[in-house]
């Protein structure tokens, strides 16, 4: 299968390519720059532009069978300071992806969204698949637009449309810049010997996933016939002061903890059941989360 990975430079979409290649598909790469923390990989096609460039991304879905849409251009943090800029970027952006992708006769297409900003505050625990969409901050809003729009052209244009909604993926060659992934920043700082900030008292719950298993759905969604949302995530649920301790435990360092008032956007408790996608592709989290700690921490050590 000619498979185009759209955000294939990023940290889950590097991923996904390597399950991709392992299962012996074809894959190109669109995205704005190469990976920063490995070469191109010689059996890779890449194609670099903008996502708002519709004549570069019209080249580069010439001739593939399936589209992976794993880019985004904002984070949770961001799209809250710029919501007009997350709503032309990603939703606008991917409504022009998806018109493209049409006049192509292509409509296979696998989405990334997000199992933890679009339930919003949950109902129960650990959340469905068919728990409403309520999210409560920007990035959520336009991630469950996308899904959507996507419904839409499934019934109207005759899509084929599978969604993968991650829980709080981390691994290696997550960029660890502070504005995403709470393991990965809190990681960097005790590398650098500086204290973790916390917004809130640390209570906030969050499903982590080891990035390879996220990968791992992806693929295996995407190639099968198989149409909806499925949960991603290990089903189980960590505070984030439990995430600070499992730190102590595997860098066996010390540090100071700064807690900061908590934020109105936060969900208090997200935990997603997987079960869908076990029952579907006999998929579950398999990376045990201090497992998947370490080798992340191993890993940021030999990169910074």
């Amino acid at each position: 299968m000619k498979v185009l990975v759209i955000g294939g430079s990023g940290f889950i979409g590097s991923h996904v390519v390597d399950r991709l290649l392992a299962h012996g598909h074809s894959v190109r790469v669109f995205d704005r720059q190469p990976e920063r923390f490995r070469p191109p990989l010689p059996q890779v096609e890449y194609r670099y532009g903008e996502f708002a460039d519709r004549m570069a991304l019209v080249e580069a879905l010439s001739g593939a069978d399936t589209v992976f849409h794993l880019l985004s251009t904002t984070v949770p943090s961001t799209a809250d300071l710029d919501p007009a800029t997350d709503v032309r970027d990603n939703l606008v952006g991917t409504i022009n992806l998806l018109d493209s992708m049409q006049r192509l006769g292509l409509y296979r297409i696998l989405f990334l969204s997000s199992g933890g900003t679009v339930y919003g505050i949950p109902d129960t625990l650990p959340i469905p698949e068919a728990h409403a969409l309520r999210p409560i901050n920007s990035y959520g809003i336009v991630k469950a637009t996308i899904e959507h729009y996507l419904e839409m052209y499934r019934r109207v244009r005759g899509f084929s449309p599978v969604i993968i909604r991650g829980s709080n993926p981390f691994g290696p060659r997550q960029t660890h810049s502070g504005v995403q992934g709470v393991i990965s920043t809190f990681l960097r700082r005790v590398l650098e010997r500086q204290p973790l900030e916390i917004w809130g008292d640390g209570s906030v719950v969050r499903d982590y996933l080891e990035v390879g298993d996220l990968a791992e759905l992806c693929v295996c969604a995407a190639t099968s016939d198989k149409e909806g949302a499925y949960n991603a995530g290990s089903g189980h649920g960590l505070s984030i002061n439990q995430v600070v301790e499992a730190i102590r435990n595997v860098t066996d360092l010390d540090f100071k903890v700064v807690y900061k008032p908590g934020r109105p956007v936060d969900v208090p408790r997200s935990v997603l059941d997987c079960s869908r996608a076990k029952n579907d592709f006999a998929w579950e989290c398999k990376t045990e989360f201090e497992s998947a700690l370490r080798s992340t921490w191993d890993w940021l050590k030999k990169h910074s």
